[in-house]
């Protein structure tokens, strides 16, 4: 259990950071905006008082700390998706990574942020209420397809 519990945090984290140095590339190719974790943070806070879905989060009472508890939040997510990867996976998965498994962990994890934190932040269904709704859910998309090779990578890494 306790090498199980390593390797998600590793994993995770490693993942989270190179999906983090995709959204820096972005930002600096592109000129996308960068995420914002306090937004997230205030959805993260208001679920401990049993609020899951905002018409807007921007309109929620704020919290101190905010934007500390959304990137805490981030990562958290990283390594409960690692943990994920590493319990579908056969029992040898970990000294021996395949690229498959977690693509496929990245891609599915796309709905958490679509059906979960996007509408309970008041975005609507995969940023259905959002004016660039298809560019945020390509972004969304390819983002977590470089999240789940973070997995890869950093699952070979640590063999």
């Amino acid at each position: 259990m306790a090498d199980f519990l390593l390797r998600s945090i590793l994993i995770g984290v490693g993942a989270t950071v190179i999906f983090d140095l995709w959204g820096l590339f972005l930002k600096r190719a592109f000129g996308l905006g960068g995420a914002n974790w306090a937004p997230v943070g205030r959805w993260f806070c208001h679920l401990t008082g049993g609020k899951v879905f905002h018409d807007d989060i921007a309109q929620a009472p704020p919290f101190a700390h905010e934007l500390a508890a959304g990137w805490i939040f981030h990562y958290l997510v990283g390594i409960l998706f690692a943990a994920i990867l590493l319990a579908v996976t056969p029992p040898g998965w970990a000294q021996q990574p395949t690229l498959m498994p977690p693509l496929i962990v990245g891609l599915v994890t796309v709905g958490a942020g679509w059906f979960l934190l996007q509408p309970g932040m008041g975005a609507g269904i995969a940023a259905s209420r959002r004016p660039n709704a298809n560019q945020i859910r390509i972004l969304n998309i390819l983002g977590h397809i470089v999240f789940g090779l973070g997995l890869y990578v950093t699952a070979l890494l640590i063999r």
